[in-house]
């Protein structure tokens, strides 16, 4: 009688406990923590746009008709470096929570026994970390999570500019190719003009040879440019976020260029309020910051409580029982502060190596686009039309017998060249413009920048300068511009060449 009792009691105890953990533990929830509902709200609303229901949403449908920003939302959307971003930053919004929440209640079980059951003894523990813990331990998380947030921001500016760049180097390669082509027909016309030359014996046959091997350099030069569009593809549709064994996206046909509605002046000002890294690195510092007072908190003893009954007694027998830690080791709490103390100091001189480094991007950009758009001005206004009336002056002499074919052919390769140097200015004026719209936004570009991004072309390899001098016989200007294949237009043209006698260039 007293054994069914006994195990009656037991039973009790055990259905009570498994009571308690199921009604108390699912729907026990801790207190936020300052800036875990601004992070969570930050989380939905990006999420709203970015992800509507934790599925991608419905792409653009991309033709040569598109506009540049269904391009740029198509890459934004699906472009899997963003998605990792954004997963990233979620994931530790998510670890907000789970840094400031309570250690999980658990169930305990114990039992005595010699030759037999003496005692059985079920039970629920709590741990209950030191005063302020879990509320610093919250904060660093909660301050982490903007950090993910401006990385995310800062993955969507780069898939932006990714776009762009290979945008503006596929148009301009197509424009390359158009010149070039343009300056083929002209040649064929200068070896007509050779021919007809030479058949009243005004001419000799050397002429028509160096129009024929002129046309050969050329037809070179266009075929190594189509060739290089391939792998300019491949970047494009990298960039859109394509896998390699989809088909190739389409390149929108109109040309759009990268707007810029703001004061030069107000360039810095703008990237040292907007920049996305370095909002990142100040969230770093601000994390450092709560970590410190994390690192306080460890001197705070963590304490544990329990209650167990013994369901064999009779009477039942209540055990309640506690621990606390003693934090005893002051060696080490002293050295989880310093080192809190040390990563802040690190982030801070990193937040500011970065904010001097920001500066020296936008002096260096807006160094491109003034030295560009000056070029470009230059050509356009002044050295293109003067040199296609020299090139009619030059034809019309030759038919008169006043200059020979070599310089007319000089005065074709001089235009062409100031064709090519317009399309390579027109190149790093809009990469320049990418680039500073970029920064204003939020972040500098990784790697070289508008300097490594030229399109180089047979006969005008990328960091030459046309003519090999500097206008006015000085050094070429430094900067960026100095090493990354910007023009001078007043050295386009080449040295005259000098002839073998089987008509050769040496």
């Amino acid at each position: 009688m007293k054994s069914k009792q006994k195990d009656f009691r037991f039973r009790q105890l055990l259905v009570l406990c498994g009571l308690a953990a199921a009604i108390l533990l699912p729907g026990c929830k801790g207190f936020p923590v300052k800036g875990e509902k601004e992070a969570r709200q930050q989380v939905e609303d990006a999420t709203a746009q970015y992800r509507p229901e934790g599925q991608k949403p419905t792409l653009p449908t991309l033709t040569t008709n598109s506009s540049l920003s269904d391009f740029l939302t198509y890459a934004l959307l699906n472009q899997p470096k963003v998605e990792a971003a954004y997963f990233d930053w979620v994931a530790s919004v998510q670890r907000i929570t789970v840094q400031r929440s309570l250690p999980d209640p658990q169930v305990t079980f114990q039992m005595d026994i010699q030759d037999v059951v003496t005692s059985l003894m079920p039970g629920l523990m709590m741990s209950f970390p030191g005063m302020g813990k879990l509320r610093a331990a919250g904060a660093v998380a909660a301050a982490a999570s903007q950090g993910g947030y401006f990385t995310f921001r800062s993955a969507s500016l780069q898939s932006a500019f990714d776009v762009k760049r290979t945008y503006y180097r596929l148009y301009f390669l197509e424009e390359k190719i158009r010149v070039n082509r343009e300056n083929l027909g002209l040649l064929q016309e200068l070896e007509g003009l050779a021919r007809s030359q030479n058949e009243v014996g005004k001419a000799t046959l050397q002429d028509v040879l160096r129009a024929q091997i002129e046309q050969e350099r050329l037809n070179n030069d266009i075929v190594n440019l189509e060739d290089s569009r391939e792998p300019l593809l491949a970047q494009w549709q990298a960039a859109l976020g394509i896998e390699p064994n989809d088909p190739t996206p389409p390149v929108p046909a109109r040309f759009e260029s990268t707007p810029l509605d703001l004061a030069a002046d107000k360039w810095l000002e703008q990237a040292l309020a907007e920049n996305t890294r370095l909002k990142a690195m100040a969230a770093d510092v601000h994390a450092a910051e709560a970590a410190i007072r994390l690192a306080y908190k460890a001197r705070m003893p963590d304490t544990s409580v329990g209650f167990m009954a013994d369901a064999k007694m009779s009477p039942v027998l209540y055990r309640p029982w506690g621990t606390v830690s003693i934090p005893l080791w002051r060696d080490k709490l002293a050295a989880q502060v310093a080192e809190a103390q040390a990563n802040k100091r690190a982030g801070e001189a990193r937040l500011t190596a970065e904010q001097i480094g920001l500066a020296v991007d936008v002096a260096e950009r807006a160094f491109v686009y003034r030295e560009t758009t000056r070029n470009l001005n230059l050509l356009q206004r002044a050295l293109l039309p003067k040199q296609r009336q020299s090139l009619e002056v030059a034809r019309s002499s030759y038919l008169a017998g006043q200059v020979d074919f070599l310089n007319l052919t000089e005065a074709e390769q001089t235009l062409l060249r100031f064709n090519l140097d317009e399309v390579e200015a027109r190149t790093q004026r809009e990469l320049s413009l990418a680039e500073l719209s970029l920064i204003m936004q939020g972040m500098p570009p990784s790697g070289g920048g508008a300097t490594g991004m030229e399109i180089s072309s047979p006969g005008i390899g990328a960091g030459k300068k046309m003519g090999g001098s500097t206008m006015g016989g000085g050094p070429s200007s430094g900067g960026m511009g100095s090493s990354g294949g910007t023009m001078l237009p007043g050295n386009s043209a080449p040295p005259p060449k000098k002839m073998n006698q089987e008509g050769m260039s040496q």
